[in-house]
């Protein structure tokens, strides 16, 4: 049976545009108090903002936060309580990607990776767990079940993000954990290329009314249930 999301707290990382500001506006539909983060985009989450509470949401908070921060993440999990006082669900979005042979990969384009999408997932969990209620849905991707040239370090922080999810699960047995891995995706991140990133985010809404039936650790492929 599919449970009801209303005035559930939601924190979703990186949603100022792409998936991320599409699931805040879905978990505004469905009544949610959303939290929006940015962590260049100011103007960005506060428009997302205000059309999420326009669509539904009675209360939003927008928060800046670099998940490569480790004083960033304090102060925005410190920003979260303080208003709200919990976390019902933390949606683990913020990303990036460097689309390059690994040969020609610098450095700095390596790094941003690891830290943003594993490290900076990992550490925004750690922060947020005690005082998370229901769940954890986590953005893996295809490039986290299969391998892709071009993607060397992608791939491995996606393939990460779901070793991480399947154990935390197995720590965390009274929480909804799940990995929701999109294809494909028309971002930034892909030149627009791709399914549109309402249907992700629908499919993490749905991940976290329980639609699917997906054990918790387990992963949520958005290829095989959109319609």
């Amino acid at each position: 049976m599919e449970k009801s999301l209303k005035n559930n707290v939601v924190l979703i990382t990186g949603s100022s545009a792409g998936i991320g500001r599409e699931t805040a506006i879905a978990f505004a539909k469905e009544g949610c108090r959303l939290v929006i983060t940015y962590n260049k985009e100011k103007d960005e989450a506060i428009t997302t903002a205000k059309k999420c509470e326009l669509l539904g949401s009675p209360d939003t908070l927008v928060v800046n936060l670099n998940v490569m921060d480790d004083k960033s993440v304090r102060e925005a999990v410190r920003s979260v309580i303080s208003k709200f006082g919990t976390i019902d669900i933390l949606v683990n979005n913020a990303g990036v990607i460097a689309w390059k042979p690994f040969r020609e990969q610098i450095k700095d384009e390596i790094e941003s990776q690891l830290r943003t999408n594993l490290e900076g997932l990992i550490k925004m969990t750690k922060e947020c767990l005690p005082h998370i209620k229901d769940a954890i849905i986590n953005l893996a991707s295809g490039a986290g079940i299969d391998a892709y040239e071009t993607l060397t370090v992608y791939c491995a922080t996606k393939f990460g993000v779901r070793g991480f999810t399947q154990a935390l699960a197995l720590e965390e047995k009274n929480l909804h954990i799940y990995a929701v891995n999109p294809g494909m995706t028309a971002t930034r991140m892909t030149n627009f290329q791709g399914m549109p990133p309402e249907k992700v985010a629908e499919v993490v809404v749905n991940a976290a009314k329980g639609k699917y039936k997906v054990k918790s650790g387990g992963d949520v492929n958005v290829w095989e249930v959109i319609k």
